[in-house]
C-alpha cells in the first residue's frame, strides 16, 4: 500500500448492537457496568499481510503464514497503524500523538479506525452469552493444546454468534484502555488468550496488561470504529 489517501477503502467490519456489559477486576475485587452505543469491530484480527503491506515492512521469515494475525507489535504501534490506515483509506484519525510520544488522545466522533475499549471487547466477544466462553474451546480458538506452537490463519474457527473469528485464542488482543493508573502508570489491557495459553487463560473475561511499549509473539490486535 502506499501513503496516498483514497476513497473510502473497503475493509470488513461487523456492526455490533448497541448494549451494556459488566466488567470486573478480580485484583481489587470490583465490577462496573458500561453502557455501549453501537460500533463496527473487525471480524479477525489484523493480519501480518495487512500490516506489513501498510507499514511498508516485510516478513521476518520467509515462509511466514501472511493471513496469521500479526504479532510483536506494541500498543504504540497498533495507534499508528490505526492512524496510518484511517489516512489510507480517507477516513478521520481518532488518535492525536504528542510530540514526545507520550500521551495519546482519542477522538471518539472520528470515523477512523481505532483499538476496541476494553468494554467494547469483551461485549462483542461474548455476543450475547453469559458464559466465559462462547463456545467449545477446542472449536473456537487455537490455544496451548491445538495450535502446533504458533499463531494461525485467522478465520479458521468457529465465529461466535455475531461473526467475529478468533476473539478467544490465537493471539492476544490489544485494548485502548489504561489498567489503572495508580499503580500500572501507563500500562494497557490486552484481552482473548493466545495459542500460546492455556485454557483458563482464554475466557471473556481474562485480564492482562503491560507497557505500550511491549511487544511479544502471541500479541496483535483487532480494529474497531466509531459510528
Amino acid at each position: 500500500m502506499s501513503n496516498v489517501q483514497r476513497s473510502h477503502v473497503e475493509y470488513p467490519m461487523v456492526n455490533i448492537p448497541a448494549g451494556e456489559i459488566a466488567l470486573r477486576d478480580d485484583r481489587i475485587e470490583k465490577t462496573w457496568t458500561v453502557q455501549l452505543n453501537s460500533f463496527l469491530l473487525a471480524p479477525v484480527p489484523v493480519t501480518r499481510s495487512l500490516y506489513f503491506s501498510l507499514m511498508q515492512q516485510k516478513p521476518v521469515e520467509a515462509n511466514e503464514n501472511l493471513q496469521a494475525p500479526v504479532v510483536d507489535v506494541s500498543w504504540e504501534d497498533a495507534i499508528l497503524f490505526c492512524n496510518l490506515f484511517s489516512r489510507y483509506s480517507g477516513f478521520q484519525e481518532c488518535y492525536s500523538v504528542s510530540d514526545d510520544g507520550e500521551r495519546v488522545e482519542c477522538n471518539w466522533e472520528a470515523n477512523g479506525y481505532r483499538l476496541p475499549t476494553e468494554a467494547e471487547w469483551q461485549y462483542a466477544c461474548k455476543a450475547g452469552t453469559s458464559g466465559y466462553r462462547y463456545g467449545e474451546l477446542d472449536e473456537i480458538a487455537w490455544y496451548h493444546e491445538n495450535a502446533a506452537g504458533m499463531a494461525q490463519e485467522v478465520g479458521k474457527k468457529l465465529p461466535n454468534a455475531w461473526g467475529l473469528y478468533d476473539m478467544l485464542g490465537n493471539v492476544w488482543e490489544w485494548c485502548w484502555d489504561l489498567y489503572d493508573v495508580d499503580v500500572y502508570g501507563s500500562y494497557r489491557i490486552f484481552r482473548g488468550g493466545s495459542w500460546a495459553e492455556e485454557a483458563r487463560g482464554c475466557g471473556a473475561t481474562c485480564r492482562r496488561r503491560s507497557h505500550p511499549t511491549f511487544r511479544i509473539d502471541d500479541l496483535g490486535f483487532r480494529l474497531a470504529r466509531s459510528l
